[in-house]
């Protein structure tokens, strides 16, 4: 049975085929790990300088109260939330 002339690929030239497609550079922006550590260690600080300091002095913030734990533990997240764009 002939086969019909539509259905035949088309051969791409070699002057395209040739040319690589440009990859995007991967990597982290500058930003991310410092910002990423700094999330991590600033909430463990918060909460460590509450645990020690909150029957004297009432350290960090007084108002909060045992919400400077949620404080504490949300920019840890934080900072866990920004390891998954680490490449």
């Amino acid at each position: 049975m002939p086969e019909s002339k539509s259905r035949k690929k088309k051969s791409a030239p070699a002057e395209q085929a040739a040319v690589p497609a440009k990859a995007k550079a991967q990597g982290n922006p500058r930003w991310l790990v410092p910002t990423m550590l700094a999330l991590m260690l600033v909430g463990l600080a918060w909460i460590v300088l509450y645990y020690l300091t909150a029957p004297g002095l009432g350290l960090p913030i007084p108002a909060l109260g045992g919400w400077n734990l949620a404080v504490g533990f949300v920019l840890i997240i934080a900072g866990f939330g920004l390891t998954t764009r680490w490449r």
